[in-house]
């Protein structure tokens, strides 16, 4: 049997019933780094085998997985801090026990983006989770101009040394916003930063950081047009194919290569 397992978010007490079971149950246990995870068993008093299973070896750790429990062992797969696969290593393992006709199950718990939500006040009945940025500035432009004109929270795991970074990108995207930055979540120190993307962050940069930021409040009616008839709204102002192939590109996220393909007779 295979278990992918939520594990506590900084708290350590913020961990189910069922989980530490399930862990004192576990024959091995694959994790992130053993450094996060070991202190959290030591706290409970589990002593099983540690793997490890994070995104530089995740296919390999997925065969070791599988070996564990074709076998009969039990085993359970956690993250640092957390739900695993979620902004974590495990997407991969998942995928390939599916392939492999191999069940699993998941026992929930701690989530760090939940919790900054509901700190943050900011509307809950809809939103979108994005996790961290892409590194490569050409996938992170095309990933915020999908979301430009989205109404609802849009929530951002960060790195504190990212901060600066995070509120430019997401300024030059959305234009002014408010934000909320939670830090610390369960922690000691736990708190919530509210400020405009124009103004950037001011507060203390120590910790992990939930961005979450306000939805659209303008919707784009060209958004309703195909992404011809955008380009050709655009053309029929007096704006050159060149600039409205670009504009166009960044209001919806799309490449200007594919744009240009639909629009080579206008």
């Amino acid at each position: 049997m295979i278990a992918f397992v939520a594990t506590p978010i900084g708290n350590l007490k913020d961990i189910t019933l069922r989980a530490l079971e399930y862990l004192r149950e576990a024959d091995v246990i694959f994790c992130e780094d053993t450094r996060h995870t070991l202190p959290l068993l030591t706290a409970y008093g589990i002593k099983k085998p540690l793997f490890s299973c994070h995104k530089y070896n995740e296919r390999e750790a997925a065969e070791r997985i599988l070996e564990h429990s074709r076998k009969g062992e039990k085993v359970a797969v956690v993250s640092d801090a957390g739900m695993p696969v979620v902004s974590d290593p495990g997407s991969v393992v998942c995928r390939i026990l599916t392939e492999a006709g191999e069940p699993y199950t998941v026992l929930p718990g701690a989530c760090a983006f939940t919790a900054a939500l509901i700190l943050s006040a900011f509307p809950a009945d809809k939103f979108t989770f994005l996790g961290f940025l892409p590194e490569k500035a050409e996938e992170r432009r095309v990933l915020l101009g999908r979301y430009k004109s989205a109404r609802e929270t849009l929530i951002f795991h960060c790195a504190p040394q990212d901060l600066s970074a995070y509120a430019g990108w997401l300024l030059e995207a959305f234009g002014d916003r408010n934000v909320c930055a939670v830090r610390e979540i369960t922690k000691l120190h736990e708190e919530r930063i509210f400020f405009r993307l124009s103004e950037g962050y001011k507060g203390e940069t120590r910790g992990e950081f939930v961005l979450l930021v306000e939805g659209s409040r303008e919707e784009n009616p060209m958004l309703a047009l195909s992404p011809r008839e955008h380009v050709a709204a655009y053309l029929s102002l007096g704006m050159e194919k060149k600039e409205a192939l670009k504009a166009v590109a960044k209001e919806r996220g799309i490449a200007k290569s594919e744009l240009y393909k639909l629009t080579l007779d206008l």
